[in-house]
């Protein structure tokens, strides 16, 4: 944003588009699909890619590493132990799941107008998750700090097109690795009100997250209903570790969500072709549900993947291409079979600037999603150069994205007042309607505008500065957290959970690892 445009008052067109964004309250706490969801693959091609997992399951078997118990629920559920490996009886796993996994579950929000239903009809957008970079035009490409990370949990806040407030937004690197979940946590229920991520990265972190939600929900209403939905993810191909495992056991064991999600990256982490590397996920995505399931039956549960492609010249991971999105396609229908929830998708490039390439391939994967029906969609703002940095205008960028989601997914409006046979009436043949009552009445509503497009004549944009969208982004997300104003978080709770971390941070050394 231009100087001269921001000295602007609050009237007019920069007026009406800042009062469209300003407000996290005006916004749905999650999407109502109403459009029907894009279908690749035939019945029978969905039934061959079932039966090739399942033999997968049985005839191969998945690692299931460091960890004893997991491998004593597995023989004692009818499965094959052979040292770490597990071989599943065909139909085994999908009969654990269909017995007791939810289809939909309630996350709750402390806000409670903020909770949101994943699964079914709905759609949950998600920041991304994990960069330990941050960028942005000012200061560039720079490691990630707590500031940082505060600084896109207000920014999720505020987007009216996200509906949680995710993870590791960002990985604060000027803080102990074994200490920084606290304040990551903290930070969520500080200054949002949105649903949140808790800690993967070790059981006592994981465990951790779900003292601290205790605090702000209580023993009970935490050990009843789900609070956190945290990403856990199989090391493909066909490895599940002791750290993902133990976080597993933590989130299951408290009745909350985990996404068991394969990250794949075909050709190098997977086969090279879609329908097999959709095998393999549905695979890997069933053993670590049924797991979950066998912890504590009826406890939520996602069915995840991440889906990319390496480039067979270089090695290095690609996104936006077709394939993925085949698989996404794919995926979908069968998380839809196996009746749970469905994650994937998000804004995902592999640009280091919001460029063109970053909005292409980010815009690809975030359609895909919505049309293929991701009920959670991590990774939806933010994401630049392969998920290592986060980005300030790309997330700004991917936010105005998520909102045309929302209306898109929203379908078409056939009620009477759609119809507009009124509009025709007026107006007859040869004239305009942009004078016309029916336009009057629904002009505000009518169209999705842009936060970031600029759609005025060259003249007028170059009088506001020549800005390209990039530019625009700079200068909203700065206002963004000029006007950020904290939601209430009650003084007592607040207190009890910083107590809650000054004594456990006292109670072991730093540690980086």
């Amino acid at each position: 944003m231009s100087e001269r445009a921001s000295r602007r008052k609050g009237g007019g067109r920069a007026g009406r588009r800042e009062a469209r964004g300003s407000s996290a309250a005006e916004a749905a706490p999650f999407i109502e699909r109403k459009i029907p969801y894009v279908e690749i693959l035939s019945e029978e091609n969905l039934q061959l890619i079932e039966h090739n997992a399942e033999r997968l399951l049985s005839e191969i078997g998945i690692d299931f590493l460091d960890d004893p118990e997991v491998l004593d629920l597995f023989r004692e559920a009818g499965a094959d132990v052979d040292g770490t490996r597990v071989r599943f009886p065909a139909g085994l796993c999908r009969s654990i799941i269909q017995a007791s996994a939810p289809s939909e579950y309630i996350q709750h929000a402390r806000n409670p107008a903020r909770s949101v239903t994943i699964g079914g009809k709905r759609t949950v957008l998600v920041p991304a998750y994990g960069p330990p970079f941050v960028h942005d035009l000012d200061k560039g490409r720079r490691y990630a700090t707590i500031e940082d990370f505060q600084n896109f949990v207000k920014l999720a806040y505020m987007a009216p097109g996200l509906h949680h407030s995710g993870g590791t937004v960002c990985e604060p690197v000027d803080l102990p690795v074994n200490k920084r979940h606290y304040d990551m946590v903290y930070s969520h229920f500080k200054y949002s009100d949105k649903p949140l991520m808790g800690s993967v990265t070790h059981w006592r972190r994981a465990q951790d997250s779900v003292d601290m939600a205790k605090i702000v929900f209580g023993d009970e209403f935490v050990d009843q209903n789900c609070v956190l939905t945290s990403l856990i993810n199989v090391n493909s191909p066909l490895v599940f570790d002791g750290t993902m495992l133990g976080s597993l056991k933590i989130y299951a064991r408290n009745n909350q969500a985990t996404v068991v999600s394969p990250f794949i990256l075909a050709g190098a982490m997977s086969p090279v072709t879609v329908t097999g590397t959709v095998t393999q996920i549905l695979a890997e995505a069933m053993a670590g549900i049924a797991l979950t399931q066998l912890i504590r039956p009826g406890c939520p549960v996602i069915f995840g993947t991440f889906a990319a492609a390496v480039s067979m010249a270089t090695g290095a991971p690609t996104f936006g291409t077709p394939e993925p999105s085949m698989v996404i396609y794919a995926a979908g229908a069968l998380a839809r079979r196996l009746g749970v929830p469905f994650r994937s998708g998000g804004g995902l490039c592999g640009s280091k600037l919001p460029d063109a390439q970053a909005a292409y391939e980010a815009a690809n994967t975030l359609q895909t999603s919505a049309l293929a029906g991701v009920n959670f969609m991590l990774h939806t703002a933010g994401w630049l150069e392969g998920g290592l940095a986060m980005g300030y205008e790309k997330f700004v960028m991917d936010c105005d994205q998520a909102s045309m989601i929302s209306v898109l997914l929203q379908g078409v409006d056939v009620s009477e007042n759609a119809q507009a046979m009124s509009a025709f009436e007026e107006v007859g043949p040869g004239k305009h309607f942009l004078g016309s009552e029916h336009t009057l009445a629904n002009f505000e509503t009518a169209f999705y505008r842009s936060t970031v497009a600029d759609n005025n004549s060259y003249e007028q944009w170059s009088a506001e500065g020549s800005l390209d969208t990039a530019q625009r982004a700079n200068g909203i997300w700065k206002k963004m957290l000029s006007d950020y104003q904290a939601p209430d978080l009650d003084p007592a709770i607040d207190e009890a959970l910083q107590a809650f971390m000054t004594k456990q941070k006292a109670s072991f050394a730093d540690r980086d690892y």
